[in-house]
């Protein structure tokens, strides 16, 4: 069972498991109903791989429309990523965008209006909403200046 291998390394979406055992050139309709039986078993979950990804992702730094659009392209549910990122409130995705800023830059940077922006872009690129963003550079800005 090549799907039972890929799955101990860690989780995966139905979707992506699917791709990854049609590319090793298994027939569709073996791939489909192996997968179907690890789904019986517990063994294969989107609602599972969407809770893990959600948490890497967080903890490397990313926001949550790059995580969302990652998501998506792995193959789940609008409806499933939509109610697991509303598990995260505002207050914690701006302080990943802070933590993310701080992480890059470090402390004690002056910062002036053409960094404020390359800021901005830097967050963004990470998937960040705009007023998470703002918070996170006026955050970054206040505690730079007060040290």
């Amino acid at each position: 069972m090549k799907a039972m291998d890929l799955l101990a390394r860690r989780e995966h979406s139905f979707f992506e498991l699917k791709s990854k055992l049609l590319k090793k050139d298994f027939k569709e309709e073996q791939v489909v109903c192996e997968l179907h039986q690890l789904i019986d078993d517990n063994l294969l979950s989107d609602s599972r791989f969407t809770e893990a990804f959600i948490s890497s992702r967080k903890e490397q730094g990313k926001g949550p429309l790059r995580i969302e659009s990652e998501l998506q392209a792995r193959g789940i549910d609008e409806a499933l990523i939509s109610s697991h990122l509303m598990n995260v409130d505002d207050n914690e995705w701006s302080k990943i965008a802070y933590d993310a800023l701080e992480k890059k830059l470090g402390k004690g940077k002056q910062v002036d209006y053409d960094k404020k922006l390359k800021f901005m872009r830097f967050l963004s690129n990470r998937g960040f909403k705009d007023f998470q963003v703002r918070e996170a550079i006026n955050h970054f800005v206040m505690t730079d200046n007060s040290e």
